[in-house]
């Protein structure tokens, strides 16, 4: 009912950018928070940025003045912008969108994943 479709992932060197895009659509009712989560091979799943429907956002210390998320409501879209990159930050990053359906029931959607490799 939810599908999510992520891209703008790659391989990129230490001290690059890039800028992962997420779009939501379906039979959505309105969304309140959007946000991305990273997993690296053989870690848990973890935090990264959040952003509420009126803008509010959230990040994990570890990227704190390097990445930046932001959202589009009219397109159900949300953006991370990734600067400075680190070896550290090569994962596959998740978006996960939470909101309420036109059914009027909650949902809570995984997109696919996107590979990002930093290295050099």
């Amino acid at each position: 009912q939810v599908q999510l479709v992520e891209s703008g992932g790659g391989l990129v060197q230490p001290g690059g950018s890039l800028r992962l895009s997420c779009a939501a659509s379906g039979s959505i009712f309105s969304i309140y928070r959007m946000g991305w989560y990273r997993q690296a091979q053989g870690e848990q799943r973890e935090l990264v940025a959040t952003i509420t429907s009126s803008s509010s956002t959230s990040y994990a210390d570890s990227v704190k003045g390097r990445f930046t998320i932001s959202r589009d409501n009219t397109k159900n879209t949300i953006y991370l912008r990734m600067n400075s990159l680190k070896p550290d930050d090569t994962a596959v990053y998740y978006c996960k969108t939470e909101g309420v359906l036109t059914t009027s029931s909650p949902f809570t959607a995984w997109g696919q994943g996107t590979q990002v490799t930093v290295s050099s």
